[in-house]
């Protein structure tokens, strides 16, 4: 297991209720180093956190920092459980990341 993936399995285990259903996958590309992320759907909203603040203001810039120790550019994404809650606007808590990944997608394309 790489270091920015170690680094991500060790928080998030940390942080929710059902550490053996983490599964994170590691791609490379040309962009840099995905990481994605699935857990419990009733551990979303520990991962996520009110208004997406653990996922955009936590995890997200200390795996940058990870990434930037190691020459790469790592990025986190983290997939919709099946059953997700439901926010206001029909959204799901994983649906807000899955929007920001869609439009990231999109500017690349």
């Amino acid at each position: 297991m790489e270091p920015d993936q170690q680094f991500l399995d060790y928080v998030v285990k940390a942080i929710v209720d059902h550490p053996d259903d983490v599964v994170i996958e590691r791609t490379v590309d040309n962009m840099g180093v995905l990481l994605t992320l699935t857990v419990h759907p009733d551990d979303m909203g520990k991962v996520i956190g009110k208004q997406g603040k653990i996922a955009q203001e936590a995890l997200r810039p200390l795996l940058r920092i990870v990434g930037m120790k190691h020459n790469a550019r790592v990025n986190l994404k983290i997939n919709e459980p099946v059953g997700g809650k439901r926010l206001e606007g029909g959204m799901t808590t994983g649906g807000v990341l899955d929007e920001m990944d869609k439009t990231i997608e999109d500017l690349k394309g």
